[in-house]
């Protein structure tokens, strides 16, 4: 317990956190946004009360399929933890990982500092079916790569498509493109030592434009390394889990495509496209819970450019957030309270604690002295010599104290 005690004095007098130099950033673009979308709701306010006509007039069918895409999002969220862990050895049901992701998603979607948490829970639930933490740690970074991945050709997909009238050649090129980066990622994967030299380059060159030591990071894009090199994944595993990541992005359009529809509204396929994969990329800026007010405010501008009009667009935006981030986090709120809420899967400091002591533990076995009678060098050994056990045992009768 006395070892115990400087580390829990330590967190007891933790200090409090000191804000960057640059803290002000996040409220003055927060605070942008907010007037932005005040000076527009004054100026087409007309518009606002046709939205919410449009709105409660809404083709329920159409409604319906929005729901139906966006649990079918979710539901290959689920197939890319399910793939990825399999691949290193790790089996889980589809029901555990679903809900694991619906759960998720709704810490990570409602709650500041959400996405911390969202990735300490499944990180924590990881551990407890049996993945090692090394592999926990790779699952999450190479879902993450795979969704950034498939936003990015989502996005250039649309773009090219929408050229593809005066070049149909831009559609090859995106096909190619695809092609391309799947086969790249499959071989990062598979011997991650063909970037360590590009990373340690980088890594040297951004450490120069900020003024630090040249190794800065390095012990990091390693560690990163290591745990790519820790997990086998052969090219048909990554095949299957990055055709379900850019499943989950085209659900998720979908889902949106169908919710313009219960509007009413007509948009083209590729401006739709484009404009949720902008939509969604601002999203991802940790501003607001969700991308509230961020999303929304690059959403129907993109919906308006792709052929809608104004009220629709704004109904469109509505019944897309309604569906896509109010239902699908409320679903998971409910799965969270009754299968998650009293296992304690919420503490970033036992993640931390737990890495550290994997870390430490590690140092520790490379820093072991080892025994000299190991390594040294063995010969026949000296033969007995009886002489001191006979000067130690005097002669029966003899005077012990002579």
């Amino acid at each position: 317990m006395a070892n115990d005690a400087p580390v829990n004095s330590a967190r007891g007098a933790r200090l409090p956190p000191v804000r960057g130099k640059y803290w002000w950033v996040r409220w003055a673009v927060l605070a942008v946004a907010v007037v932005v979308l005040a000076v527009e709701a004054t100026l087409v306010w007309d518009q606002l009360a046709k939205a919410w006509l449009d709105l409660l007039s809404a083709n329920l069918w159409w409604v319906l399929a929005a729901v139906v895409a966006a649990m079918a999002s979710m539901h290959s969220f689920a197939q890319i933890q399910r793939t990825l862990l399999r691949s290193a050895g790790v089996t889980v049901r589809q029901w555990r990982s679903e809900a694991v992701f619906y759960a998720g998603n709704a810490l990570s979607t409602t709650l500041p500092g959400g996405p911390v948490l969202s990735a300490t829970f499944v990180y924590r639930q990881q551990r407890q079916w049996g993945a090692s933490p090394v592999v926990a740690s790779w699952q999450l970074v190479m879902s993450g790569a795979l969704q950034v991945v498939g936003l990015a050709l989502l996005g250039l997909g649309g773009a090219f498509m929408l050229g593809a009238k005066d070049n149909p050649f831009s559609l090859l090129f995106t096909l190619g493109g695809f092609v391309a980066l799947l086969l790249l990622a499959q071989a990062v994967a598979t011997r991650p030592e063909l970037i360590d030299g590009i990373g340690v380059k980088v890594l040297r060159w951004v450490n120069s434009a900020r003024g630090k030591p040249v190794d800065t990071g390095l012990r990091k894009w390693r560690e990163t390394l290591t745990q790519l090199e820790s997990v086998s994944l052969s090219r048909r595993a990554l095949g299957e889990a990055f055709g379900w990541s850019l499943f989950n992005w085209i659900a998720d359009v979908a889902c949106l495509a169908f919710a313009a529809y219960a509007t009413g509204g007509h948009p083209s396929l590729a401006g739709l496209t484009v404009a949720y994969a902008a939509a969604r990329a601002v999203g991802s800026i940790p501003l607001m819970p969700g991308g509230l007010l961020v999303v929304e405010a690059v959403l129907v501008p993109g919906l308006v450019s792709s052929g809608m009009a104004l009220p629709a667009a704004i109904s469109a935006m509505l019944i897309y957030r309604l569906v896509s981030w109010i239902f699908i986090s409320a679903i998971g709120w409910v799965v969270f309270f009754f299968m998650f809420r009293t296992e304690g899967a919420l503490d970033p400091e036992a993640v931390v604690d737990e890495l550290a002591a994997r870390e430490m533990a590690d140092l520790d076995t490379r820093r072991a002295p080892q025994d000299p009678a190991d390594t040294a060098l063995q010969g026949p050994l000296p033969p007995h010599d009886p002489a001191p056990e006979s000067a130690a045992d005097p002669e029966p009768g003899g005077d012990a104290h002579r």
